[in-house]
């Protein structure tokens, strides 16, 4: 098992991308400027718990199904900006960078 850092590209705006090798899919943090998107092996409960600004997607197996992915789970902080369950990772990361909180 070895750590990739790289980066995810969305229409030019490059975003750090860690991808872990840890069981049957990746563990995949895309990390925006106020916030992350996390594949499912990251639990909403404790991110929600330490007041992560967070969205989840599932099912994902490399980095290209989770730029195509939804948004499955968001904590309250990451809804408080705008991110809603349904959206596409890009528009979340779009947000998170933008937002001022």
């Amino acid at each position: 098992m070895y750590e990739i850092k790289d980066k995810v590209e969305f229409e030019g705006k490059k975003y750090i991308t860690l991808r872990q090798n840890i069981g049957n899919l990746p563990l995949i943090v895309v990390k925006a400027k106020n916030g992350y998107v996390a594949c499912s092996y990251i639990d909403k409960q404790t991110a929600e718990k330490v007041g992560d600004v967070a969205a989840f997607v599932s099912g994902v197996k490399n980095v290209d199904d989770f730029k195509r992915a939804k948004i499955r789970r968001v904590t309250t902080w990451a809804e408080n900006m705008g991110i809603r369950e349904g959206m596409s990772v890009k528009k979340a990361l779009e947000i998170m960078d933008n937002s001022s909180e």
